[in-house]
């Protein structure tokens, strides 16, 4: 295992939670997109992610391996008056609870800064141990 097997993981969790983060706000940008380029609401997004294990260097990680598409329902809303209202006045809307997305960001944001301080302290480790041969 190399000194900066440490930093190569710590590296793919600030790749997949920027990607997690980059999901989120799209979602929260979308929130009440009712028509988009292929026709019908916004659909909310998540980031699949899995382990990334190299067997020559003996080292895990984590990697995207797609984003999905949320199966549950869209909202409907009473308001005869919008534009893409149906024929019997509701219109869809995403299916987008902000307070799950704010508690999504929230959790990502948090696991950035997991990975960031973990970074920062094999890099301390790393410098320390090249004192001591001075």
């Amino acid at each position: 295992m190399s000194v900066f097997s440490g930093m190569r993981i710590s590296a793919s969790g600030l790749s997949a939670e920027r990607l997690r983060l980059d999901v989120i706000s799209s979602n929260i940008a979308n929130s009440r997109t009712t028509r988009t380029e292929d026709g019908g609401a916004y659909v909310r997004k998540t980031a699949i992610f899995s382990e990334n294990y190299d067997s020559k260097l003996g080292m895990l990680g984590v990697k995207a391996t797609s984003i999905e598409d949320d199966s549950s329902e869209m909202n409907l809303e009473y308001d005869p008056t919008h534009a893409d209202a149906n024929e019997d006045g509701y219109v869809e809307y995403p299916n987008v609870d902000l307070l799950v997305e704010m508690a999504d960001l929230i959790s990502a944001s948090r696991a950035y800064e997991s990975n960031v301080d973990t970074l920062n302290a094999q890099k301390n480790m790393i410098s320390k141990a090249l004192e001591i041969g001075k």
